[in-house]
């Protein structure tokens, strides 16, 4: 949404987000043109000498290419997505106008802490000295959290009122977007005035803002990469409110280590049928155990490991087909379907 908004403003604007769907061009996008192909295999060879001396990750050496991408595409502005935590993460050595947090929930607990607290204190390390930090949490301890990491690093703390929504038109559906909305047009009015965009541009860049995966509706098709307690919730809130053509028909793909004990009884309770199965693009230590998952829960559902069996099978006589569970799951489906890919 602030990426879009800025777009509006006639500023030639870079995004970078992880992870992607289908291709690894979708992460690294200026003026909505993803990095070339021929860009990407140059920078890939320019930086793979200290890629390898330092041993950095997979997250780092794209991070670092998608900067020198930007720099070297004459991108005036960009908007960068951490990839996880914030104090110690890749994007980290950016010097930002804003930063922000959306939200704080319990993920990748092995790496920011076992608690919201410790996430919360993390994802502060994005904060600035003399710079707008801008919180959208509403829990008030969270916030109180968030609000005292930041204030240690001199930053100037803004935070979004809890409950209020974004009132004005927008593309992207549900109430959790809504609030999204909101934390983006307080990010881009802490923006410094010579890249701040007027309220119209504002408006329109939310107005008009997609995202592929995100209650995104195509036909009876529905993309959702909801993988998390949290993003589930949202989902569901809106399956109940979208008023779906029924059966809805639901595949769903989670990594083994996610927590498919809450949300596959949130998901099934919402849906008339649920085929469990395996996204061929999953990492191979987290691959699920879905007769595991099935037999744990007590639910009823239907396991299916070849995914593009479960596919079809969930599609066949569906009112409504959800695809879900992970970025692996909807960008598996995408990448089968003629024309649905988001780079094509």
């Amino acid at each position: 949404m602030v990426y879009s908004a800025l777009r509006h403003a006639g500023l030639k604007a870079a995004l970078y987000t992880s992870p992607h769907l289908v291709d690894l061009r979708e992460r690294m996008i200026v003026n909505g043109s993803p990095i070339p192909r021929n860009a990407l295999s140059e920078w890939t060879n320019r930086v793979r000498v200290a890629i390898e001396d330092c041993d950095a990750s997979f997250f780092e050496a794209t991070t670092a290419i998608a900067f020198a991408d930007f720099a070297a595409r004459g991108a005036e502005i960009a908007v960068i997505e951490v990839g996880l935590g914030g104090r110690l993460d890749a994007t980290n050595v950016v010097a930002p106008l804003v930063s922000a947090v959306t939200n704080v929930s319990l993920e990748h607990t092995e790496y920011l802490g076992e608690s919201l607290a410790e996430i919360a204190w993390e994802k502060a390390g994005i904060a600035k000295s003399e710079t707008p930090f801008v919180i959208g949490e509403s829990d008030p301890g969270l916030v109180a959290n968030l609000r005292e990491g930041a204030t240690e690093r001199g930053a100037s703390v803004h935070v979004v009122p809890k409950g209020l929504l974004y009132a004005e038109p927008m593309t992207l559906a549900g109430s959790y977007q809504r609030r999204n909305a909101a934390i983006a047009d307080a990010v881009l009015r802490q923006l410094p005035a010579s890249v701040r965009p007027k309220p119209s541009e504002i408006r329109d860049g939310i107005a008009s803002a997609y995202v592929p995966g995100r209650f995104d509706r195509r036909g009876k098709w529905l993309f959702d990469v909801a993988h998390n307690r949290s993003g589930v919730r949202a989902l569901v809130d809106q399956i109940r409110n979208a008023e779906l053509p029924r059966p809805i028909h639901a595949l769903v793909g989670m990594v083994g280590d996610k927590d498919w004990e809450t949300v596959l009884p949130l998901l099934r309770a919402e849906v008339d049928s649920l085929w469990l199965t395996v996204a061929p693009s999953m990492p191979p230590d987290r691959l699920p155990d879905i007769s595991r998952m099935a037999v744990q829960t007590g639910l009823d559902m239907i396991t299916e490991p070849e995914f593009d069996t479960a596919l079809a099978e969930m599609f066949a006589d569906a009112g409504t087909a959800l695809v879900t569970g992970s970025f692996f799951t909807v960008g598996d489906a995408l990448s089968r379907l003629p024309g649905f890919a988001p780079l094509g």
